[in-house]
């Protein structure tokens, strides 16, 4: 099967709410209130919902994660490295280091129930689990100089943290989840993917930003060439992961950096529209690097 097929889908839905956003009535207000009710409600019920009745073998993980932790690290430390290449905008560089590591779960969750169905989206629910904490925490550190804004609480309050914790609990305590309930949580979380698509397309946006166009491109480049190269090599050739693993990992290194990162950097005082070329171009570029990623997964 054509690789590229396999994302095709995802990728037209995105810009058909681009359409939408950009040529009709449906303006950025009503994506941005979308934005809210899939990231404070129906994402963490996707969260909940698979975190809840995965099947938790953390000892086959262990090395997954710890993998794409050092690879997140490794890109964070990368895109710091810019500061002595360009000797760039304080401001601008700091907002735009995170989109080097961070990872666009809506797209990621996607794909992975496409390629790995059920078992694909509960390992998925895993490795976002661990991920989400390092990743908020990553990049509240590379914008603390603009923001007073405490880690921890940032932590604590983020609702893909919440929410994957009280997945795991009600998991590992077994807790007796009514089946109404969780029906009611996979109608949520599989309307989450959709809605999540589409507001995904519907933020494409390009802004005029010459002067740091060349960070723009080596975050870019670190994201969808450097970290999925990383992560396949090392864990093919030198952890020897399993292909559920293998690909769980390399689909999070591959997929454009998370929407959210715009909502951070402005929030927390940064520059927000270098992040917003940046996700714009991720975006757009991954519809032509994931496909390969998939064929290489695909062929190992």
């Amino acid at each position: 099967m054509n690789t590229a097929l396999i994302l095709l889908p995802d990728f037209i839905l995105m810009i058909f709410a681009w359409g939408l956003n950009r040529f009709t009535f449906l303006n950025r207000e009503i994506w941005v209130a979308l934005e809210k009710i899939v990231y404070w409600i129906l994402f963490p019920a996707l969260l909940v919902s698979s975190a809840s009745r995965a099947k938790l073998v953390w000892a086959d993980n262990v090395s997954m994660l710890l993998l794409l932790a050092v690879g997140m690290m490794l890109m964070a430390f990368l895109a710091y490295s810019a500061k002595w290449l360009w000797h760039p905008d304080p401001v601008s560089h700091h907002s735009g280091i995170q989109t080097s590591f961070r990872f666009n779960t809506f797209i990621a969750f996607a794909v992975a129930l496409r390629l790995g169905g059920e078992e694909g989206l509960a390992l998925m629910a895993i490795a976002v689990a661990s991920l989400v904490p390092l990743s908020n925490a990553l990049s509240i550190i590379s914008l603390s100089r603009n923001s007073q804004n405490n880690v921890l609480m940032e932590l604590i309050k983020n609702p893909f943290v919440i929410a994957t914790v009280l997945g795991l609990l009600i998991n590992l305590t077994h807790f007796p989840l009514p089946d109404f309930i969780h029906s009611n949580l996979q109608r949520m979380g599989s309307a989450s993917i959709t809605i999540g698509l589409m507001t995904v397309g519907a933020s494409l946006g390009w802004v005029s930003a010459k002067k740091e166009m060349a960070l723009v491109f080596f975050w870019t480049f670190l994201k969808l060439i450097i970290f999925p190269l990383f992560i396949f090599t090392v864990g093919n050739y030198v952890l020897h992961l399993p292909k559920p693993q293998l690909t769980t990992a390399v689909l999070i290194a591959s997929v454009p950096t998370a929407t959210s990162a715009f909502v951070m950097a402005t929030r927390m005082g940064g520059n927000g529209p270098i992040v917003s070329v940046t996700i714009s171009l991720m975006t757009i570029g991954a519809a032509f690097t994931m496909p390969f990623w998939i064929a290489l997964l695909q062929s190992s």
